[in-house]
């Protein structure tokens, strides 16, 4: 990704997912960046980074979202992402 605004390395949570970033007049498909972190010291909240490869947007400048969660709101996304994934899982066992 050029102009990449979050750092990837090892410890990147998904470095390649499929994304789409949708406006009122746009709809542009592209890979990610997925990464979840908390501050190594004195940790107080979650974060979750999520940002484009702009290579492939034509509707936006690079950028990076970000959405800072409390312990609780982390533990409720786990459990959503966990609910969806069985149903998931159950879909293609079929």
């Amino acid at each position: 990704m050029p102009d990449r605004l979050l750092k990837v390395n090892a410890y990147t949570t998904l470095d390649l997912v499929d994304a789409t970033a949708r406006g009122h007049d746009f709809e542009n498909e592209a890979l990610a960046v997925l990464n979840v972190t908390a501050p190594r010291e004195d940790p107080d909240h979650v974060t979750l980074q999520l940002e484009l490869d702009n290579a492939q947007l034509d509707s936006l400048p690079a950028h990076a979202d970000e959405v800072t969660l409390s312990a609780t709101e982390a533990r409720t996304l786990a459990d959503a992402l966990y609910s969806y994934a069985d149903d998931v899982d159950d879909a293609t066992d079929r």
